[in-house]
């Protein structure tokens, strides 16, 4: 049975490597400033972004579109 290939950006990542990539790029200021939530503004970390954006849907998809958005950025380049 041949391989299928899957057409999702995100497949094979982790939102913890989403998270760690957006924030070694753009620093959690700019994260902030990006993408409006707390987690990001109020004393961020990693381990409190996840535990947020693991249950809140509409948070996680803002960051998986600009990680998206970003790796298209950089692929083109």
């Amino acid at each position: 049975m041949p391989k299928q290939q899957t057409n999702d950006p995100l497949h094979g990542i982790t939102l913890e490597q989403v998270v760690n990539h957006l924030a070694d790029h753009y620093g959690w200021d700019e994260l902030g400033k990006r993408i409006t939530i707390r987690c990001f503004t109020s004393n961020p970390s990693v381990k409190s972004s996840l535990k947020f954006l693991r249950k809140t849907p509409w948070a996680r998809k803002k960051v998986e579109d600009l990680y998206i958005a970003l790796q298209k950025k950089i692929s083109q380049r």
